[in-house]
């Protein structure tokens, strides 16, 4: 697994699924509509932490900076 996110792509991802989170906290999202978004935030967080998109490999893209 070839890493593919790069720093700007992980904050940006960890990001969003802390504003999730938070809508889910404060109740503006709730049933199934909070579901879909917190799985989406689960996989963006685990997806930083991995630094490997699985949707970016089959178009090439490489958000890490090139040495």
């Amino acid at each position: 697994m070839k890493k593919n996110i790069g720093l700007t792509d992980k904050i940006i991802r960890v990001a969003a699924a802390i504003f999730v989170a938070i809508l889910y906290f404060i109740g503006t999202i709730s049933g199934t509509i909070a579901i879909i978004l917190g799985i989406f935030a689960l996989i963006m967080i685990l997806t930083s932490f991995v630094s490997f998109c699985p949707l970016y490999f089959p178009f090439g893209i490489n958000t890490r900076k090139k040495k």
